[in-house]
């Protein structure tokens, strides 16, 4: 079963840069498309970035979130720029396969302070 495990999260100030990789186990050019979402406490997961054929953004974070791909390391990055408290939320990478099945990592919290 393909795992896909999220790294690179933490605490930064506002105004500052992260960058979360997802590493799946499994060659990532067998995806349809891959993607970051994230949840904040009471409220409902969303959309990120999701990379394909082409990338698309949450408005939130349009001009300042990067998504990217290293097929040769299986692996997604997220450059997250210009950081505000309301980036704050536990981030998830998703992957779709072909046939439309999503699977999803386990998630990793990223806190921006203000």
């Amino acid at each position: 079963q393909v795992q896909l495990v999220e790294s690179g999260g933490g605490l930064v100030q506002a105004g500052g840069s992260l960058r979360l990789s997802c590493t799946a186990s499994e060659r990532i050019v067998g995806f349809s498309t891959m993607g970051w979402y994230r949840q904040a406490p009471g409220n409902q997961r969303e959309l990120v970035a999701v990379i394909g054929a082409s990338s698309n953004y949450g408005d939130s974070v349009k001009g300042r979130f990067t998504i990217s791909r290293d097929n040769a390391k299986n692996t997604v990055y997220l450059q997250m720029n210009n950081l505000e408290p309301a980036d704050t939320a536990v981030y998830y990478c998703k992957a779709r396969r072909f046939s439309g099945m999503d699977i999803w990592g386990k998630g990793i919290l990223v806190t921006v302070s203000s």
